[in-house]
């Protein structure tokens, strides 16, 4: 299935839909820094284009003719970590994704975004011209580390195909979630030589030390060193902060699943941003390998349907 990817970023959703067997055409972003990163990754065009330009946004996808588009529109203005303005510019953007999708009207799209999306107005708007376009919807809000992911990340996923029903894959969405979550020790082994890390609380009154038999607290666009003076905390895993360090940036792009072997460029800011922002490798081809199974088992059902009915036309030939 030909797939184009908006809001890329860095290539999270790229990636872990190609690991599920799609075939990423093209792909979309306005920040040069990330795409600079996603050249580095994938053969295919990446195209830096201002996503608020529907019909410019359109008439340059549509020349791909793709089966699916997928895109996480820019979070920040929904995040818990920032100042929840829905009016802040950005948040617009669901809604640009969901006219550039009923514009190109390719036959499925997959919509990511941060798990408290829902108690704002405009992804109800982005849904009204999805199902005015015709699209079927299922969403559903993922715990990456129920999806291989060493990592406790809450994210919506909403999926559209057109002519299906509401709901058509809530089942399989969640018909693969493991049983318990993956901690960090279930992913890396012993390879990163330490038994605790210190991840920089938002506030002083949570703890900043996590164990490597737990998952990773969401991994943020910032990655700060342990102060000097740093107090354990009383919800700390630990007694003493000996052996205690930050992760590195890499590890951390590791925690969101991305192989040793990624190329990355950049300022350190940049990339760690980046690395924050991204959509786990894994989460995303969970998601792509759900949408794989519906198609398989759909067609079965259709082609047992069909069966059906050309032995009952027969029976009535031969009854006649």
């Amino acid at each position: 299935m030909k797939v184009v990817d908006l809001f890329c970023g860095c290539g999270g959703l790229s990636l872990g839909f190609q690991q599920a067997g799609y075939n990423i055409v093209a792909a979309y972003d306005n920040w040069d820094a990330a795409t600079d990163v996603y050249r580095l990754n994938f053969s295919h065009p990446v195209h830096k284009v201002d996503l608020m330009d529907v019909a410019k946004a359109s008439s340059s996808i549509v020349q791909y003719a793709p089966e699916m588009i997928v895109g996480g529109p820019p979070c920040q203005d929904y995040s818990s970590a920032g100042g929840r303005d829905e009016e802040g510019g950005r948040a617009i953007l669901t809604v640009r994704f969901a006219e550039i999708v009923a514009s190109v009207r390719p036959e499925w799209f997959v919509m990511e975004n941060v798990s408290n999306i829902m108690k704002y107005s405009k992804v109800f708007d982005a849904m009204q011209i999805f199902h005015e376009a015709g699209y079927g919807l299922s969403y559903h809000i993922l715990n990456a580390a129920l999806c291989g992911v060493p990592q406790r990340r809450k994210r919506f996923f909403m999926v559209g195909r057109l002519r299906a029903t509401d709901g058509f894959l809530d089942e399989y969405l969640t018909r693969h979630l493991a049983e318990k979550e993956m901690t960090m020790r279930d992913y890396f082994g012993n390879s990163l030589g330490i038994n605790a890390y210190y991840r920089h609380p938002r506030s002083y009154a949570r703890r900043g030390v996590f164990s490597m038999d737990e998952p990773s607290p969401t991994v943020r666009g910032v990655n700060r060193p342990m102060p000097s003076g740093y107090k354990i905390h009383h919800n700390d895993p630990v007694k003493t902060l000996k052996g205690v360090r930050p992760l590195t940036t890499m590890e951390r792009a590791e925690i969101q699943t991305f192989p040793s072997d990624y190329h990355w460029i950049g300022n350190k800011t940049s990339v760690e941003q980046m690395v924050g922002n991204a959509v786990p490798v894994r989460l995303a081809t969970y998601v792509g390998n759900a949408i794989n199974e519906y198609i398989i088992e759909s067609e079965k059902d259709n082609t047992v349907q069909e069966k059906q009915k050309l032995a009952i036309n027969i029976h009535r030939h031969i009854a006649i």
